[in-house]
């Protein structure tokens, strides 16, 4: 990906779609104001004085001015655009992919739809994003927010190959989507170029910066698999342990970025997600399959955050059992379900900050004992090799986990203001990921050696020795992360589930939608969807109560199929003969030695350990 990569087109101007020429008729949301002018006053229509369409300005107090001055300081790096670009890589839905555009003119024009974009979703906490162009009829009383792409066609049956086919066939997918979107996540803004042959593309400009991006990807990718990664090492032994830990952020690494290579690669540039890549590759068959695994990768993530809440706070407060406190996490984690997308993606961010500060603790812990176990000082005894062969298939799954990120990469990439920058966004996520799990592991098999529990945490919390204020802070972070994370992890589980009975607004817009049903009884099935979610989830946390059988299971089974398996065999069906041999060959090997490796380590996670350690 090059700056020459875009160099075979040109703009050309979509006429009424242009985001400027419809500034006008916006009637007091899209006003031509500077972004500080924003941030200290609005003007709004006055109704009790007719239809003068006088306005009166609404004052900001002091304090508000400056959180607001706060937010935007720094410019496109501000912390409310690194804030949004959270957002939408957060806001992501493989089942019901329901997009909404912004259409600017030009390249020249990307700032000023950008700022047209801010006036429309000005001070969300005041207005009601259906009111300001997300429902049918203000898309056409305002005409520059729509939730289909401008008005072209790609034509099915021109295309030979199944390849260029089901790309068509998705973009016209798309032109037919209802003018019903999801009112939470923000539109993208798209343009419209004629290439040097003639054909008209619809592309998607990013909004997110290197750093953005940067950040965005490091959330995605730092979770709760570090705390099992430890054991993984145990399991394998340093030489292993640490040779696959490697291999694992090189192979995902090269995988995370062929994937940016197949959006590319599309005649449909206005593809977003991993599910549309499975779309051009292998038509519907190839989007089930995803969507399924998906959901599966999002309920085991669940059940795997409900057991670290539960084991945490037992390990603090004996008195309560892991029980208990797992049916208490029902009524933590089921609130927060009803909270919207943009509440959720913010306070996700704190997951990255509790799991840093769990690290900085873990080392603080260990320079300050004197003596083992638990101490960096007097390091326990370990192994060079797997002190049993056969626990070596279990820490295939522990040692995988941590880099099942590629289910957003394609979201995040195309939400990239300079797209040739990707691979080197993609670099520096990975060093500072892999650099921190490696320093995870080893710091706590160090500490801990044989006596290392599935989580790292439980073993700080049950050692004597360690400062109790630490002990506690920790714990308050270790119950941050599924406080944080769970609700927006079953977002997309309840999505689906809305999807599928009818009741959510795609549905009901459309002849699949819950005919004959009233509101109210909508709305309780959309309540009972919710809790029912989450009752669920508890009760799999009940029956699968050991935290590394879920790591395990979630890197073996799904983590080795969507971020290595899948992204390369994409790959060579999207690109074809314009693979190298060596290059296809490797890639081979590469899918078969993971597909091997998935299902030896999935059979043994079913396996109880304590046979294993025994042979």
């Amino acid at each position: 990906m090059t700056d020459s990569d875009n160099s075979s087109t040109t703009s050309r101007t979509p006429g009424p779609t242009d985001v400027r020429n419809n500034r006008s008729t916006s009637e007091g949301y899209f006003e031509s104001i500077s972004p500080s002018a924003k941030s200290t006053s609005r003007e709004i229509p006055n109704s009790s004085q007719g239809s003068s369409g006088s306005t009166i300005r609404e004052r900001r107090s002091s304090l508000s001015l400056g959180l607001d001055s706060l937010r935007h300081a720094g410019g496109v790096n501000s912390i409310e655009n690194f804030a949004r670009s959270w957002t939408r890589a957060a806001g992501y839905f493989e089942i019901t992919p329901a997009r909404s555009y912004v259409s600017i003119s030009s390249t020249e024009d990307q700032e000023s739809g950008r700022e047209d974009l801010e006036s429309a979703l000005l001070d969300e906490e005041d207005n009601d994003l259906s009111s300001i162009g997300y429902g049918a009829h203000r898309t056409r009383d305002y005409g520059s927010i729509s939730s289909n792409l401008p008005r072209s066609s790609m034509p099915v049956e021109r295309f030979d190959d199944p390849i260029s086919r089901h790309a068509a066939e998705l973009f016209n997918e798309s032109q037919r989507e209802l003018e019903v979107i999801d009112k939470e996540r923000e539109p993208l803004l798209v343009k419209t170029v004629e290439r040097e042959d003639g054909v008209l593309e619809t592309t998607i400009v990013g909004q997110s910066t290197l750093p953005q991006t940067v950040f965005n990807s490091v959330n995605v990718l730092i979770g709760v698999g570090l705390l099992s990664l430890p054991l993984g090492i145990r399991y394998s032994g340093w030489v292993i342990g640490m040779l696959f830990l490697l291999a694992a952020a090189i192979i995902t690494n090269y995988t995370a970025k062929i994937l940016a290579r197949c959006l590319d690669k599309s005649p449909n540039k206005a593809l977003v997600t991993y599910s549309d890549i499975a779309y051009i590759a292998y038509g519907e068959v190839g989007r089930v399959c995803v969507s399924v695994l998906f959901l599966l990768e999002l309920v085991a993530a669940c059940v795997a955050l409900v057991v670290l809440f539960a084991d945490s706070l037992a390990d603090l407060i004996p008195s309560i059992s892991i029980i208990q406190w797992k049916i208490i996490s029902f009524f933590v984690f089921t609130p927060l379900a009803f909270l919207p997308l943009r509440v959720l993606s913010l306070t996700s961010v704190l997951g990255i900050l509790s799991t840093l500060s769990i690290f900085i603790i873990i080392v603080i812990n260990g320079l300050l004992k004197p003596d083992a176990p638990g101490s960096l000082r007097e390091p326990m005894p370990t192994y060079w090799w797997p002190e049993s062969w056969w626990t070596l298939p279990l820490s295939f799954g522990l040692l995988m986990s941590p880099w099942g990120g590629h289910g957003v990469f394609p979201n995040i990439y195309k939400d990239m203001r300079h797209p040739y920058k990707y691979n080197r966004a993609v670099n520096y996520t990975y060093i500072f990921t892999y650099v921190l799990d490696a320093a995870m592991a080893g710091v706590g098999l160090l500490m801990f050696g044989d006596n290392i529990r599935d989580e790292l945490t439980a073993n700080i919390i049950a050692t004597v020795g360690y400062p109790e204020a630490l002990k506690v802070a920790m714990v308050v972070f270790v119950a941050i992360i599924p406080v944080t994370k769970t609700p927006l992890n079953a977002r997309p589980i309840i999505s689906t589930l809305e999807h599928v009975t009818g009741v959510n607004q795609i549905s009901l817009a459309g002849a699949e939608g819950a005919i004959g049903m009233s509101s109210l009884t909508r709305s309780i099935i959309r309540i009972a969807i919710k809790v029912g979610v989450n009752i669920f989830v508890v009760i799999l946390a009940i029956l699968v109560p050991g935290f590394d059988s879920i790591m395990s299971f979630l890197g073996s089974a799904l983590c080795f199929a969507i971020c290595i398996i899948l992204p390369l065999l994409f790959y060579l069906r999207i690109f074809g003969d314009e693979v190298s041999p060596r290059e296809r060959f490797w890639d081979w090997v590469l899918i078969i030695i993971s597909t091997c490796m998935a299902l030896v380590g999935t059979a043994f996670t079913f396996i109880p350990k304590e046979k294993l350690l025994s042979f």
